[in-house]
């Protein structure tokens, strides 16, 4: 049977969601956070030697990255296609358009949003009263001059993406979509909201309607985007 290491808040949320959507049987080894530096416990290093999750194990394979473990997963057992492209011919519009966003979330969505929620704790940290102005001085250049103009450039282009369909690889739902919910939602909670961006919107509620996504969520329980409340 398939495991899932699991940790709490992570990306790993999307592994169990392709899980759900092609029905395949597993079981979830659950792994808790440092409460204090938000980091995995040592204990993923056994499984892993970076000590990351999500980490699939699949018999005697191991697979971590989240990108990767979907593109195993649906290479392995979506015989079918019903989640993604047919694997040939490579050069196919919809295969290439699939493969793009497979790395785009992470590659190229989640970097400002990060950096986000890294200036944003470095704003708040405690710290030396003198020292308070010239931290949020850098904070607030650094976030004006180059995080929110970026992070805007790329909700923009996912806005815009969503214009022709309803899907981020096509007409149809695909692994895709479940990699890119990730930094839709977490712009959602961390990046300044969707205010702007109705279609970015209209895909939340629509993953989020999906059986399969609320099976997830039962099984893997509610997770926080980037320090967000909740999701439920």
């Amino acid at each position: 049977m398939i495991t899932v290491h699991h940790l709490n808040n992570s990306r790993s949320q999307r592994v169990l969601w392709l899980l759900e959507e092609l029905a395949l049987p597993y079981q979830i080894v659950r792994h808790e956070r440092d409460p204090k530096t938000m980091l995995a416990p040592p204990a993923l290093r056994a499984i892993h030697p970076l000590g990351k999750s999500p980490v699939l194990v699949d018999g005697d394979l191991v697979v971590a990255e989240s990108g990767a473990i979907l593109d195993y997963l649906t290479e392995r057992y979506d015989t079918e296609c019903a989640l993604s492209p047919s694997p040939r011919p490579l050069e196919s519009p919809e295969r290439l358009q699939f493969r793009y966003w497979m790395h785009y979330a992470e590659g190229s969505a989640m970097p400002p949003l990060l950096m986000t929620l890294i200036f944003g704790r470095i704003r708040s940290a405690p710290m030396p009263f003198f020292a308070k102005p010239i931290a949020r001085a850098i904070v607030d250049k650094a976030m004006s001059g180059f995080v929110g103009p970026q992070l805007r450039l790329h909700l923009d282009w996912m806005e815009q993406s969503l214009q022709s369909s309803s899907w981020f690889a096509g007409e149809r739902f695909t692994a895709a979509d479940i990699q890119m919910s990730f930094p839709v939602q977490a712009a959602a909670a961390r990046g300044g909201g969707l205010e702007n961006y109705p279609r970015l919107r209209a895909f939340v509620e629509r993953i989020e309607a999906r059986p399969a996504y609320q099976a997830a969520l039962k099984k893997g329980g509610p997770f926080e985007l980037m320090g967000s409340k909740p999701v439920k």
